[in-house]
């Protein structure tokens, strides 16, 4: 059994930073790679950032220069930092990664953290 788990959700002032995390668990081999996407209400869901377990990140444009993702492989972890928060980044967060475990290969996503940017 692989899970998700986000955190570091929140409300935030524009301008502001928060940190998000995802932790994987459970019977897992190795990662492919992990991802961030977001949904905003009445909108579709949408790419943020992604990261290979090589270590090569690539973002939205919308997040480019704002936005950084991180990968610790030991620690099965993805971090997406976020600076200069908009108000437009308001929407839930989730965590996505691609996972080998000892039989098979699967996509895998968290629960979802919110974030809210306003005054």
């Amino acid at each position: 059994q692989v899970q998700l788990v986000e955190s570091g959700g929140g409300l935030v002032q524009p301008g502001g930073s928060l940190n998000l995390s995802c932790v994987a668990s459970g019977n897992i081999f190795t990662i492919n790679a992990m991802r961030w996407y977001r949904q905003a209400p009445g909108k579709q869901r949408e790419l943020v950032a992604a990261i290979t377990g090589g270590g090569i990140a690539t973002y939205a444009g919308f997040v480019k220069g704002r936005f950084t993702i991180s990968m610790d492989n030991a620690r099965k972890t993805v971090n997406l930092q976020m600076n200069s928060l908009k108000p437009e980044d308001t929407a839930v967060y989730y965590c996505n990664a691609g996972i080998y475990t000892t039989t098979e290969y699967n996509p895998y996503w968290g629960q979802g953290t919110q974030v809210t940017v306003s005054l």
